[in-house]
Formats: structure tokens, sequence, C-alpha cells
């Protein structure tokens, strides 16, 4: 049976501190190094599901590392290495308190807030008559705060900077790292027959510098559709063909769950954590163009340890 990495405790010379996340374990290390391990949790709705889902956290590690090079020639990231399939060492940044969400069709939440009647998103007016699926007159950046626990929330450009968020100067270089990335992530997923409908990406400061940090244009990130049948699919009214979490979140809808007071989590079985591992690889083969290699998942823990050392030996 495939093991399903949901918590590490490394053994790592040089850690100032650990900071576990939804998904990922980051740890601090001296050299202003970080590293961070890809598990196989998984989450939906800002809750942590009780089960992993085998070979998602190599699937995330390996779709962003190929992102992260493939972008890095316009816009500076944090990556140096990836030592193991689960695990990608870079540079600590001053992370700021701010997720770029941009999107180029109108889906997912931005559609249940569209359908419920909202017509603007993060100060941005949408036009009327919108169908679910449907592509923008032009992508849209919808930020949200980057909350540590719970629910993020959306924010407008205005509010960000008066606050003090992030400064107009910085802002600014990060309004257009964010849309070069996303014209450059949706011509490789175009590429490989996809569309991609949205994404998120976070960025921190070194050395006075914005860089591009986290994980880019994974599923759990990003939504895509398949590019063949779109526009018939949309003509009929019918759902798209998609590869992103958000088929675990309408999963979830289905079974009475969206993350709210009182809800009880559905009871995930192993058939149906197998199922969504199947879709995670299935996006990977097809962002990435290549056959997906399952890592052995024996010792998931000591391995990653066992690559970490070796790496940070050198």
């Amino acid at each position: 049976m495939n093991q399903a990495l949901t918590h590490t405790d490394l053994s790592l010379p040089g850690i100032q501190s650990v900071f576990h996340g939804k998904v990922r374990d980051v740890y601090f290390l001296e050299g202003d190094l970080i590293a961070m391990v890809a598990t196989d949790r998984i989450s939906a709705f800002d809750v942590v599901l009780p089960e992993g889902i085998p070979y998602k956290g190599q699937v995330l590690n390996q779709i962003a590392a190929e992102q992260l090079d493939a972008t890095a020639h316009l816009v500076p990231n944090w990556k140096i290495a990836t030592p193991d399939p689960m695990v990608t060492v870079g540079h600590r940044c001053e992370p700021f308190k701010v997720e770029m969400i941009v999107r180029g069709y109108i889906a997912g939440s931005a559609w249940r807030a569209y359908q419920a009647g909202e017509r603007t998103i993060c100060g941005i007016e949408l036009p009327e008559g919108l169908k679910e699926n449907e592509r923008l007159p032009h992508p849209i950046i919808t930020p949200t705060t980057k909350a540590d626990e719970g629910h993020d929330e959306n924010i407008s450009r205005e509010e960000i900077i008066a606050s003090g968020l992030i400064s107009e100067e910085d802002y600014k270089v990060i309004e257009q790292y964010t849309r070069t990335l996303f014209e450059e992530g949706t011509r490789i997923a175009r590429e490989r027959g996809l569309i991609l409908v949205d994404t998120k990406y976070e960025f921190g400061k070194k050395d006075g510098k914005v860089i591009l940090i986290d994980e880019i244009h994974t599923p759990d990130s990003s939504r895509y559709f398949y590019l063949e049948g779109y526009e018939e699919r949309q003509a009929k009214g019918e759902p798209q063909r998609q590869l992103s979490k958000e088929f675990v979140r309408q999963w979830l809808i289905e079974q009475g769950f969206q993350g709210k007071a009182g809800q009880k989590m559905p009871t995930i079985t192993p058939e149906y954590a197998a199922s969504v591992s199947d879709r995670y690889i299935e996006l990977y083969e097809h962002i990435t163009g290549k056959t997906f290699v399952k890592e052995q998942t024996q010792n998931l823990a000591k391995r990653i340890e066992d690559n970490l050392l070796a790496f940070l030996k050198k």
C-alpha cells in the first residue's frame, strides 16, 4: 500500500525554527536557507483534511520546481535546488502577507460570489451576464490576505497600500510580476493542451529585492481546464473538464462540508484518496509533458532527511 506523508519532524543541522503549514513543512536553517517539504496533506476551504493523498507532495514539488525554473528568466525566485522529490531548498525571504490571485476566467469562489449577486471583487467591477467558466475580458488580480490560520480575506489594491501591508513601490513590482507569470503560465499550459484558468503567486523580499516564493502553477495553487472541447462545452452550458483541486471542493460540498462551524468532515476512504492521487498525477503529466515516476513511499521521512543531510553537507 502506498504511504502518504502527513507530518515531518526532521533532524537537520542548523535548524532555527519549523513552520507546519496547511500542506508544507518549512525548516528555517542557518545561512538564510529554508527547506520546504511538500507533504501529502490536502486542504480545502482552509481546512486540512484528515487523510493524506499518496504522491501528492511529489507532484506539487516537481511541478513547482519545473515551473520556477521555466520562469526564472522573467521573474527572480527563491529556488536553489530540489534534493528530494518532495523537497525544495531555497533562499529565506521576508514574505509579504498577501497572496496575488489572478483570474483569466470566472470560476470557483469568484463564480460562487458572482452567482450570489456580487459584481465587485477586490475593488474590480465585473460585467453583467457572465456565465460560469467564461473567459474574462482581461485577466484580473484579486488579492487576499494571507492567514496563518483560518480563512484568507479578499482585499483590494488600494486597501493593501493604504494599510501599509505592501508599499506602493513594491506593489507595482509584484503586480507586474504577477501579470508576467500568468502570461507565461498561460502560454506553457496552452502548449500542453490546457487552459490556465486562475492561480496564485506569493512574493517576498531578500536584500531589498522582490522575488517569487513558494509554489507556482500546481493543482493546489491553480485551476486548469482542458483546451480541447472548451468552446463546445461552454456553448452548451456544460461543466468544463478540469484538472485542479476544485473537484475535491465539489466532492466536499456534495457531502455537506464547506469548512463552516458545525459541519462534519466526511470520511475519506483509501479508494477516494487513490482517485485523488490519480488526478494529481494526471495533471503532472499534462502540465510537464512527462511521465510521472512514482518514487518509493516506504520510510518517506527518512528518505527526505537522508537526502537533505547529503545536500547540506556539500
